[in-house]
């Protein structure tokens, strides 16, 4: 069997209306995140979700608790979901994050991680889901990091290639799971 497996990045933070990189800080969710997560539970609420698999950190957890408001899908934190630890980078300026992170793919961030390591977290992520959501569908809520991830385990894209593309939103990315 397999599993359906939905990917959504959390809601609008205001860090993301500042050009700013939240990495492993908490971050808030802006008036527009608020109504991307509202809409994110209208899109996603009726499909028939086995579990909501989400982020640790504040904003993803934000924008889970707005989209699924009495809902009675299970909900479970997970820390293998966070974005990549920038180390000292946390918080810094998305433009400067930019220019950085080719050369982390596989080297970690001073004192944070690389996008190899998130890579790592998402395989062993994903076994668990394997084994325990056979035959059902389960969404991530997660960040841009977990995406690249899952493209690279998921479709073969190289990471670097992953990390290094242009960031285009959408409502959500699906894969089967075997």
């Amino acid at each position: 069997m397999a599993v359906r497996l939905t990917y959504e990045t959390h809601a609008t933070t205001e860090d993301n209306e500042q050009g700013v990189a939240t990495g492993w800080l908490p971050g808030r969710l802006s008036e527009r995140g608020r109504r991307e997560a509202a809409l994110m539970g209208e899109r996603r609420r009726p499909q028939g979700y086995a579990a909501v698999l989400v982020s640790d950190l504040a904003r993803a957890v934000e924008t889970v608790a707005i989209a699924f408001v009495g809902s009675d899908v299970p909900i479970r934190q997970d820390a293998r979901l966070r974005e990549c630890d920038y180390g000292e980078l946390n918080g810094c300026r998305v433009s400067d994050l930019e220019r950085e992170r080719l050369r982390h793919v596989d080297e970690p961030f001073p004192g944070g991680q690389s996008y190899a390591q998130v890579v790592d977290q998402t395989r062993d992520l994903l076994d668990q889901i394997r084994a325990e959501f056979d035959g059902g569908r389960v969404l991530l809520v997660a960040h841009s990091a977990n995406r690249w991830a899952l493209q690279h385990l998921l479709d073969g894209t190289p990471l670097a290639d992953a990390v290094t593309a242009p960031f285009d939103w959408q409502p959500g990315w699906e894969w089967t799971l075997r």
